[in-house]
């Protein structure tokens, strides 16, 4: 059986991932939470990310685990990132460390040749990347964080498309600090 393709993101109660200024500081991840992220994402068999999210990542996790300030769930998924095969795709991007391969586009030809190959699912993160997974109608499995905030502008996960994507609902799960988890896998063709 192919892995999936699950884009895995928080989004506000409103759709989006970002404030106007790129501010994610909205974003409502206690211990709970984080502790689902590194069970979900450490039985992934890789990262799919755009430039952007790449650097955010490689901002904090290659070094969070030496932080005294770090909390055990952030020390965990630091070794988890570091880990975890990486693709970013980018155009402008010089080079890229930590387990990741650069790759200029997406082609998919080249990403279903990747869902075939054996290993667990691959997270896509980045509301730009998944635009390009979406019209190449690459994604299979959708898991969307509603934080319970509404911030009235900023980066839309979903931008307008001309396509109907018809989903199934997997499950619902509501984290004691407001979050619900939206699991959706595509529905059959």
């Amino acid at each position: 059986m192919a892995r999936k393709i699950v884009l895995m993101m928080g989004v506000s109660l409103d759709g989006y991932i970002e404030g106007p200024d790129r501010e994610i500081d909205w974003h409502v991840v206690d211990g709970e939470l984080h502790r689902h992220f590194n069970t979900e994402l450490a039985a992934m068999g890789g990262f799919l990310h755009g430039r952007v999210v790449y650097e955010l990542m490689a901002g904090v996790w290659p070094t969070a685990d030496t932080d005294p300030a770090s909390t055990p769930e952030m020390v965990e998924f630091a070794g988890i990132w570091r880990d975890k095969p990486k693709i970013v795709y980018s155009t402008t991007l010089e080079r890229a460390d930590w387990n990741t391969t650069l790759v200029r586009r997406v082609d998919a030809d080249e990403v279903r040749a990747l869902k075939a190959q054996p290993g667990g699912d691959l997270a896509l993160g980045g509301a730009d990347l998944a635009a390009s997974f979406m019209d190449l109608d690459l994604i299979d499995a959708y898991r969307i964080y509603v934080h319970p905030v509404l911030i009235g502008r900023g980066k839309p996960l979903f931008r307008d498309r001309d396509a109907l994507t018809r989903l199934d609902l997997v499950e619902t799960h509501a984290f004691g600090n407001g979050v619900v988890l939206l699991q959706y896998d595509r529905a059959a063709r």
